[in-house]
């Protein structure tokens, strides 16, 4: 049975340097996160293993560290503004890219067009993005189009985490709405995201027909990954370490791709990796 990694996965810049930040010795046993600092379930368990305390949003009343820090994710110049008038330090991991996808949606709000994010309205990036703007929606998906009536000049970006080929598609669904004269679209899809779902391209080329992706359950860009294997109507599964891979899976395949969100770590990556190895050399002699 032949196995093939993606060219491209794991953890991206954003993420390692959200991490390395809340892991600074200087932190340690002094340090709250509003929310999860990344979405994945080892960085958490190694985050809180090195005193790092993690609440939620609606647990502010609870921190009783000096320091917060704001994820990688982001929030809203107002969420972080309530953590500095209450007295705490913040400290702020927002990825690069997502502090780009705010920019850009206050410079289409500023310049008279409707801001619309591509994604999904429950994600606290989404929030944070929203959080920022006067008037906005957000689209998922077609369903969501009947918000925007009335509307003429339309801006549109996206949740950095998002398909290339839904958001065009859907950007073009805007562009067919009555009333609408001029959608002006910002690409905001992070490259580390679009890296990895081209080397999943990349995978479905070489005829895999069994997908391993690698993840926490709410990681949204891994979902992606997983979506894009599905889509061609190949077996996939979206596991977020080792000990859930099933032998059963390997049965009468014959190459397995192996890829990981943009929030798993290295050594949970190389983990799975060698127990696929062995899962695929008992499958191969059965």
């Amino acid at each position: 049975m032949k196995i093939t990694l993606a060219q491209a996965m794991g953890t991206c810049f954003g993420v390692q340097d959200a991490i390395d930040l809340a892991l600074d010795p200087e932190f340690k046993d002094r340090l709250t996160v509003v929310g999860q600092l990344v979405h994945n379930p080892q960085t958490t368990a190694r985050l809180r293993a090195n005193g790092v305390r993690i609440i939620e949003r609606d647990q502010i009343d609870s921190i009783t560290t000096a320091a917060v820090m704001v994820t990688a994710h982001g929030a809203s110049d107002a969420t972080k503004e309530q953590l500095r008038s209450r007295g705490f330090t913040v400290y702020d991991a927002t990825c690069p890219l997502v502090i780009r996808l705010h920019k850009l949606a206050r410079f289409l709000e500023r310049l008279g067009y409707f801001p619309v994010v591509i994604g999904e309205a429950s994600h606290v990036e989404v929030r944070g993005v929203i959080g920022n703007l006067a008037n906005a929606a957000v689209v998922r998906d077609e369903s969501d189009l009947a918000q925007l009536a009335g509307h003429a000049r339309i801006g549109v970006v996206s949740q950095t985490t998002n398909r290339l080929e839904k958001v065009q598609k859907l950007v073009t669904a805007i562009r067919a709405l009555p009333g609408v004269e001029d959608v002006r679209f910002i690409d905001t899809i992070c490259a580390p995201v679009k890296e990895r779902q081209q080397a999943i391209h990349q995978l479905l080329s070489e005829d895999i027909d069994l997908g391993i992706v690698i993840g926490g359950q709410n990681s949204a860009n891994t979902r992606k990954l997983q979506e894009l294997i599905l889509d061609r109507g190949i077996e996939a599964h979206h596991i977020e370490d080792a000990a859930e891979l099933d032998a059963a899976w390997f049965a009468g395949k014959h190459h397995v791709g192996i890829t990981a969100g943009t929030s798993t770590p290295q050594d949970v990556i190389e983990a799975v990796h060698q127990r696929v190895r062995e899962l695929a050399a008992s499958a191969s002699h059965a």
